[in-house]
C-alpha cells in the first residue's frame, strides 16, 4: 500500500530476493537507458503484482524541447515498440485520459501527433504514391465522466467494428520515484488497467477483454502522496509510520507537468509513427504531423 507504482522496473526493486520466472536486461541506446523485464511464470507475476509478459522501460535525463529524427529517445521507444508488434494489418492507437487535466492528458496529446491512414486507400492512395502506407486508426475516447461510457466499452465496440491486428494504448502512469516523472516510458504487451495508478481502476484493456493483442505505453506523471512520504522516511533511515492523513488518495505532480507531458507526447507519437510507417523517413513524419 505504501509503495504504489505502475512501473515494473520499480516493482522489481521492491523484491530483494531472487525470483524464478523473472529476467532482466539493461542496454543503452545512445544516451538512453533501456531496461527489459520478462515475467514468465504465474508465481513470479504474483510476486511482482504484474501480469505475465514483457516490460520495456526507457529512461532519459530529459525529453528534448524539440524532437528530431535523430533523437535517442525516439529511437529507443520505436525499437521497443517494433519488438512487441507481432502482426501486420490495421493498428488502432488509443489515447486514454482527460485532456482537461494536465497530468492525465498524455494519451490525448499523443493522438494529436498520430498519422492516421486507414482512410487513405484504393486508387486515390496509389495515385498519390501512398499505397504502401500501413493502415492506422487513432482515437481519444475521453473518460467516463465526459462520455457516460466506460473506456473499455468504447474500445471493444471499435475493435468489433474495424477488427485491428493490434491495439496500442497510451496512458499516464504513477511512479514511486519523483525522479521518474516525465522521464520514463514503459512499454508492455500485457495490456493496461486504466486509472489503477490513481486508485480509479477501470476494466482492463487486454487481449482477453478486447480480442486483439494490446500493447500499452505510458509515462509516469504522478506519485501517490503516501508512497512519496514512505520513500522519503525510509531513505532517511527511520521506520515509516504514516498517519491517516497519508492514507487518503492524494497525487503529487511536478510544477512543470505541462512541459513534461508535451515533450513526452511528441516523442511517443513520433516513435509510434516511425514504427508503423518504416518506409517514411522521420523527417517526413515530423513534417506530416506538425
Amino acid at each position: 500500500m505504501n509503495k504504489r507504482t505502475d512501473l515494473a522496473v520499480e516493482a522489481r526493486e521492491f523484491i530483494t530476493d531472487h525470483i524464478s520466472g523473472i529476467t532482466s536486461e539493461d542496454t543503452q541506446v545512445g544516451s538512453v537507458k533501456v531496461s527489459t523485464i520478462t515475467v514468465s511464470g504465474q508465481e513470479a507475476a504474483k510476486r511482482l503484482q504484474k501480469p505475465v509478459g514483457e516490460y520495456i522501460t526507457i529512461t532519459v535525463d530529459n525529453f528534448a524541447a524539440c524532437v528530431t529524427a535523430a533523437d535517442d529517445a525516439v529511437e529507443a521507444v520505436c525499437a521497443a515498440l517494433k519488438k512487441l508488434i507481432k502482426r501486420k494489418g490495421l493498428t488502432l492507437v488509443v489515447g486514454l485520459g482527460n485532456h482537461n487535466i494536465t497530468p492525465d492528458a498524455l494519451g490525448p496529446q499523443v493522438i494529436e501527433g498520430i498519422l492516421a491512414t486507414r482512410h487513405i486507400q484504393g486508387a486515390a492512395a496509389a495515385a498519390a504514391g501512398l499505397d504502401t502506407l500501413a493502415p492506422v486508426a487513432a482515437i481519444s475516447p475521453g473518460v467516463l465522466g465526459q462520455t457516460g461510457m466506460e473506456t473499455s466499452e468504447i474500445i471493444r465496440a471499435l475493435v468489433d467494428s474495424v477488427h485491428p491486428a493490434q491495439v496500442i494504448v497510451i496512458d499516464a502512469l504513477a511512479a514511486q520515484s519523483p525522479q521518474r516523472l516525465g522521464r520514463t516510458v514503459q512499454i508492455s504487451n500485457t495490456g493496461i488497467s486504466p486509472g489503477s495508478g490513481v486508485l480509479n481502476r477501470r476494466k482492463e484493456l487486454s487481449e482477453a477483454t478486447l480480442g486483439a493483442p494490446v500493447i500499452s505505453m505510458g509515462v509516469p506523471t504522478v506519485v501517490d502522496s503516501s508512497t512519496l512520504a514512505y520513500s522519503v522516511l525510509e531513505q532517511a533511515g527511520s521506520k515509516p509510520q504514516l498517519d491517516e492523513a497519508f492514507q487518503n488518495p492524494m497525487m503529487v505532480t511536478p510544477r512543470d507537468i505541462d512541459t513534461l507531458i508535451s515533450r513526452s507526447a511528441k516523442v511517443i507519437a513520433l516513435a509510434i509513427n516511425s514504427a508503423l510507417q518504416p518506409e517514411i523517413s522521420r523527417e517526413d513524419l515530423i513534417y506530416l504531423t506538425v
